[in-house]
């Protein structure tokens, strides 16, 4: 297929078309892609897997039969590699490896498709972003991120476009088309690889002032059943049980209450309202504790977690767009 790359990562290059009567070669008209120079030939016995016979891979690098025959001299490879019961130059019969050539191919392709992959970095590196950078996300990853990262990477970036699509659920981000995911680091996926983003968090148990003064401090877990407790909803369906640790000690409440939401602005809303406690990640109500508008309670039962972290596929050729994005957590992380 024209321009496509084979097993061992091995992809022509166009080749430029010779002049007529003989001339220098022009700049303007190349021949179809996949197709590579004759001074230039490619890992002949690699693409013989893919071939399998002289006028074959003659085709696919535009030289003639000879020339293809020609990069195999036999007193520069080691013997027994091809197999051409042939023997001409010119035959259309099969050519194909000996046991000692699939051995031999075996071990080049791997260094064959790093050397690619080494270029592409390379040539990616002197490219100036631009595209778009697709990012599933948690709502509340996204907010602690947007405004330090994806303003900031904007304003370096211009010719790049951030496309964050927020959802509770977990997905595959590689069969979904996203180049990569932002999540809390525990539920990135172990196959992938993560890059952290800011410190460790603390989840806070709240509620207002005046709610307080109708109902006691809670001192453990075990207090919330005499409260009302602003309940959650995970993206499957199922009740989030409150979480919390102490000493070794890990406990999972069920709390009551009559009002169920799936979103942390909302359970936000509801607890400056004076509806109930709520359960929310310390980011999202520092403000309102330290400004006097909502009490923390049980403070010493919600031990730091692992913060939000990126994560992208490994073993695939990164984008650029990627990359400096990544590049610009580090450097913020640093500060």
């Amino acid at each position: 297929m024209p321009g496509s790359m084979d097993r061992a990562g091995i992809d022509c290059k166009p080749r430029r078309k010779q002049a007529r009567g003989g001339g220098a070669a022009s700049s303007t008209a190349p021949t179809p892609a996949g197709r590579c120079t004759q001074q230039d030939p490619p890992p002949v016995i690699v693409t013989t897997v893919h071939c399998g016979a002289w006028r074959a891979i003659a085709s696919s690098t535009t030289a003639n039969l000879g020339a293809a025959r020609s990069w195999l001299p036999e007193n520069q490879l080691p013997c027994g590699l091809l197999f051409d019961p042939g023997g001409s130059v010119g035959t259309t019969r099969s050519v194909s490896l000996t046991e000692a050539g699939e051995q031999f191919v075996a071990r080049v392709g791997p260094a064959l498709s790093e050397i690619r992959s080494a270029t592409e970095a390379a040539t990616s590196q002197r490219q100036r972003p631009a595209g778009t950078l697709r990012i599933n996300a948690a709502l509340g990853a996204a907010r602690m991120v947007f405004a330090p990262l994806v303003v900031e990477y904007l304003r370096r970036y211009p010719d790049m476009t951030i496309d964050i699509v927020t959802e509770g659920r977990m997905i595959d981000i590689v069969a979904e088309g996203y180049d990569a995911g932002l999540r809390p680091s525990e539920l990135v996926p172990r196959d992938m690889i993560r890059v952290p983003i800011g410190h460790d968090m603390r989840m806070a148990v709240v509620a207002t002032p005046e709610y307080f003064t109708r109902r006691p401090l809670p001192k453990s877990p075990s207090d919330l059943a005499r409260h009302q407790c602003i309940r959650a909803r995970l993206p499957n369906g199922a009740p989030y049980r409150w979480e919390f640790a102490k000493r070794g000690e890990t406990l999972h409440v069920d709390v009551p209450g009559n009002l169920v939401l799936d979103a942390p602005l909302l359970m936000l809303d509801a607890v400056r309202a004076g509806v109930g406690l709520a359960h929310l990640a310390e980011w999202y109500v520092a403000e309102d504790v330290a400004a006097g508008r909502l009490v923390r309670v049980l403070q010493e039962w919600t031990p730091p977690f692992p913060g939000p972290a990126l994560y992208y596929p490994a073993g695939r050729h990164m984008p650029a767009g990627l990359r400096v994005f990544i590049d610009l957590i580090r450097e913020l992380e640093s500060q």
